[in-house]
């Protein structure tokens, strides 16, 4: 970071203002309605802002914890949206100096967007017209300086495909047919259990899987001797997965116990995981590694811009009123939502 040897006539003078309204009207710190919470090269960041930056985040966490372990919550969520703050700062001011600039004509646009989609935007609040023009910026900021330049090749896309491929893999696929038992009640389930191993035994001295489903299932396939038909991998109920993922093509199952009752699953026929072949994903695998690119890069660009900044941190615990002064070159990055 380059620390100035001096700051802008702009930011003693409202250090100084507020240094003398404390004076002239002495408050206890808990009622001191604003002060600086950061410098950021030219521009101050006011605890008032801050305050209506985490008001979304307060609001929720106050419906879930109570004591110490709201104000610990809380004290991490106004660092983050400080972090958060700065960044935009930053960004903005890139910005201007790169004469980046959004119309009022686009920004109307914007909220009109918006407003169709379902937000809720008072658009003759100047709050919420600055707020939409500070996003298009950003916007516009990063498009130019980091993802104009983000380039993925074809060498990139095919290792990428070949260290991810499970995520382009089709799932398998079985026919199953089931005898199903379902307990008439909760002090039905040994008597049900017990039939099904019975049923069990008899698979095993040879009688047909067909007609014992026919006799005994109470599966609405029972009549056509229990078949399921074709199911794919993540559609059947967790036991009956883990039950059937093992077996081959013939095999049956051992008693499967699920909440619908005792199952005893047959494999008709099963299609091992397949995968997309790259040709038919490659338009995938380019938004994807342009994605990860692009983070990448914004992320080193960021950090650049805060090595070139002047960041000072004057916040500790603002509802106490006691506030440190520290220099910030590397503010911790902001979790993304």
């Amino acid at each position: 970071m380059i620390i100035s040897t001096r700051i802008s006539t702009r930011i003693l003078f409202w250090v100084l203002a507020l240094a003398c309204f404390g004076t002239v009207h002495p408050v206890s710190a808990a009622k001191v309605e604003d002060r600086i919470v950061a410098i950021v090269n030219s521009d101050l960041i006011t605890w008032s802002e801050l305050k209506r930056e985490v008001a979304p985040e307060r609001e929720r966490l106050e419906k879930h914890y109570r004591g110490e372990e709201l104000a610990r919550r809380l004290k991490m969520a106004e660092a983050m949206a400080l972090t958060t703050m700065i960044e935009r700062r930053l960004q903005l001011q890139e910005a201007k100096a790169r004469s980046i600039d959004v119309g009022d004509q686009e920004v109307k646009q914007a909220i009109k967007q918006l407003i169709q989609q379902g937000e809720k935007i008072d658009e003759k609040d100047p709050a919420n017209t600055k707020s939409v023009r500070d996003q298009l910026t950003l916007l516009r900021v990063v498009d130019r300086e980091v993802r104009s330049g983000v380039m993925v090749a074809d060498p990139e896309m095919k290792r990428y495909y070949q260290e991810h491929r499970d995520r382009f893999a089709l799932p398998e696929e079985y026919t199953l047919s089931q005898i199903l038992i379902k307990p008439r009640s909760l002090d039905d389930l040994a008597e049900a259990k017990s039939k099904t191993r019975d049923i069990m035994a008899l698979l095993k001295q040879g009688e047909s899987y067909e007609d014992l489903a026919l006799r005994y299932s109470d599966g609405p396939n029972a009549s056509r001797g229990g078949r399921l038909g074709l199911v794919r991998q993540g559609e059947l109920l967790p036991a009956i997965e883990r039950g059937v993922s093992n077996l081959s093509e013939g095999g049956i199952s051992d008693v499967i116990e699920s909440p619908e009752g005792f199952h005893i699953v047959r494999v008709e026929d099963k299609k091992p995981k397949q995968f997309r072949p790259y040709e038919e994903v490659k338009q995938e695998i380019q938004a994807l590694v342009f994605q990860q690119k692009s983070e990448d890069m914004f992320q080193a660009w960021l950090a650049d811009l805060k090595d070139k900044a002047y960041i000072e941190i004057k916040f500790d615990n603002a509802p106490s009123g006691h506030s440190t002064s520290a220099l910030a070159p590397h503010p911790s990055p902001t979790s993304k939502p």
